[in-house]
């Protein structure tokens, strides 16, 4: 009996997480994906900020996902704390709709359900009908996966043990909190916790009462994953991850304290236990962002004196594409230099800090190379756009020139974008199979980059002040940036010949030699066009 309890709750939880991870993967297609577009739309009103978030967890399905997004957005400097702390609070809201669904006794519909999104998944000539059969799937598995739960823990009704142990949550909360926080920490998920909490509660195995801790417990727990997603980030991403933990750990310390009137509110919002969960964990949610919504500015203020540091935010989208100034055309096409150079510099950024990767094996900076990537790749077209409705204006032909060079730079630094995020790939592929690298090919790899490197700044210095003597310069190096990645490729044939060289090593390193020899080219071509003007 005992063997067959457990089984059935293992397996009805992990129904339970595969239809949440079906269901939701379903939703983001069939939206589009387009969750973390809206979360790089926000403006600093919080009220917008919590919307987004509880709409993009909504999406997602998980509030941990959702967080740990946000600390990847402030990490890039896409996001200040204000408007990272308004998300997060929104996110912990759009988490409880998954217990809403669960705790409607419709467990009948799980099976047609199941076989109905199948169908919509394997026959479905249109994308859309795909994505909609595959999140009606991982709707009908969701509930298979509560109803396999809840039978399984039938059993429990005869240990008197599992009572006691109930009865303790009753008469000392802090017990079932931490109970529910150290699960929700184990499953990484506060959906999942809640939702063996109601499968409990289907078979009146907690009472009402013992089940409000262990709800408070789970808005802990989840917590844990934000938190390691922050060690090693910059001190945006650190707070943004202490508010989420300050924001759950105050107000389960607020629902302690006024425990009492908040069962009796529960209580009034429904009959049955399983709903009066529910409730409880969106009630605490909802009471919990008004509270923090109210005194927002005064909690930034705190976090702030918690991590200190300098939050540096990266403005992300043009900052000087003005189109009011279009009918001035010097003007700009000023702006949009500026904008190119500040393109360019996240361009340079990107470069350093994916050979940073490579050379010290620091992973912590990829999700800062991501970001930046998509930061380049939409300013590059932000700029394109702009320069295109200029050119619908009358230019001079010297003008006209200037607009093509600027157009042709920003495709330039696009690319140069592009070759960063192979390096920063390749080098992880490095890392996570732990390929051996010789010293010698790692000092040529790196002689290899500050040639590279200092050939892009100089390229970028003579595009700025409009410099020929510099440009001439880094257009005078073009030859001996390919004769030194001919020679380099040459020699790395020969130790990976002679077995001195592992083969899964010598390829990474061949990729990586092409990557920065167009770097090279495209920074040899944004040189060109300052000789050209």
């Amino acid at each position: 009996m005992f063997w067959n309890m457990l089984f059935s709750t293992l397996g009805g939880l992990g129904l339970f997480l595969f239809g949440i991870q079906i269901m939701a993967s379903g939703m983001q297609k069939a939206a589009g994906d387009r969750f973390r577009k809206i979360l790089e739309m926000l403006t600093n009103n919080p009220i917008l900020g919590v919307f987004t978030g509880l709409v993009v967890t909504m999406l997602i399905q998980s509030s941990s996902t959702s967080t740990v997004m946000v600390v990847g957005f402030a990490n890039a400097g896409m996001m200040n704390l204000s408007q990272a702390i308004s998300v997060i609070i929104g996110a912990n809201i759009g988490t409880t709709i998954t217990a809403q669904i669960v705790s409607f006794k419709i467990g009948v519909i799980a099976l047609p359900a199941i076989g109905f999104g199948s169908l919509l998944n394997f026959f479905g000539r249109r994308r859309f009908y795909r994505y909609l059969g595959q999140t009606i799937l991982g709707f009908g598995l969701l509930f298979l996966g509560i109803t396999t739960m809840s039978n399984g823990m039938i059993p429990l009704r005869e240990y008197e043990a599992f009572h006691q142990m109930l009865a303790q949550f009753s008469r000392y909360p802090v017990l079932g909190i931490l109970c529910g926080a150290v699960f929700t920490a184990l499953v990484q998920s506060s959906s999942a916790s809640t939702g063996v909490i109601i499968a409990l509660t289907m078979q009146n195995l907690v009472p009402f009462h013992a089940a409000v801790p262990l709800v408070l417990g789970t808005n802990i727990g989840t917590c844990v994953t934000a938190l390691l997603a922050s060690i090693g980030a910059n001190v945006a991403a650190r707070r943004a991850a202490v508010a989420h933990i300050l924001f759950n750990i105050v107000g389960v310390i607020l629902a302690l304290i006024f425990l009492k009137p908040f069962t009796e509110l529960i209580l009034e919002t429904a009959t049955t236990v399983p709903r009066q969960v529910a409730n409880t964990h969106t009630i605490f949610n909802i009471l919990n962002t008004i509270l923090f919504v109210a005194f927002l500015k005064h909690f930034t203020a705190l976090v702030c004196r918690i991590v200190p540091g300098e939050d540096l935010k990266v403005e992300f989208g043009p900052k000087y594409l003005d189109p009011r100034i279009l009918k001035t055309p010097s003007v700009a096409i000023g702006g949009a230099k500026k904008e190119l150079l500040r393109m360019a510099g996240i361009a340079r950024d990107m470069l350093d800090e994916s050979m940073q990767v490579f050379l010290r094996d620091d992973l912590k900076k990829i999700k800062h190379i991501e970001q930046m990537e998509e930061l380049v790749d939409g300013l590059e077209k932000e700029i394109n756009i702009y320069l295109a409705d200029l050119s619908q204006h009358s230019l001079s032909s010297g003008q006209s020139k200037q607009v093509a060079a600027l157009m042709s730079a920003a495709n330039d630094l696009e690319r140069i974008g592009d070759h960063a995020e192979n390096i920063m790939q390749l080098s992880e592929l490095k890392t996570e199979e732990r390929l051996p690298f010789s010293t010698t090919a790692m000092e040529e790899i790196a002689a290899m980059y500050e040639k590279v490197a200092s050939m892009l700044e100089r390229s970028i210095r003579a595009f700025e002040h409009e410099d020929l003597e510099q440009a001439r310069e880094v257009v005078s190096e073009e030859d001996v940036i390919d004769d030194e990645e001919k020679i380099l490729r040459k020699r790395h044939i020969e130790r990976i010949n002679t077995k001195k060289c592992y083969p899964g090593a010598g390829v990474i390193y061949l990729d990586l030699l092409s990557n920065l020899e167009r770097v090279a080219d495209h920074a040899n071509n944004i040189a060109h066009l300052v000789l050209e003007e």
